[in-house]
């Protein structure tokens, strides 16, 4: 299963590199792609694997950031 969430506050890669790695401590997680202001997909994050979405939220939130429309 793909999940595809648009992140608030991925500024840098030092940004993205922290919301990918609380998403990749998560259970089920099989891969995380982490984009910072990308012209084709601005901010986006997608996660492959069997994790739930709620919980792929929370840990981006608990990181700093903000999911939009969470």
């Amino acid at each position: 299963m793909t999940i595809e969430l648009d992140v608030e506050g991925m500024a840098c890669g030092g940004c993205s590199g922290s919301v990918k790695n609380v998403i990749e401590k998560l259970e089920g997680v099989e891969s995380v792609v982490a984009h910072h202001a990308k012209m084709d997909n601005p901010n986006k994050v997608f996660v492959e694997g069997s994790v739930e979405e709620a919980a792929v939220v929370e840990a981006i939130k608990k990181a700093g950031f903000n999911v939009v429309g969470k």
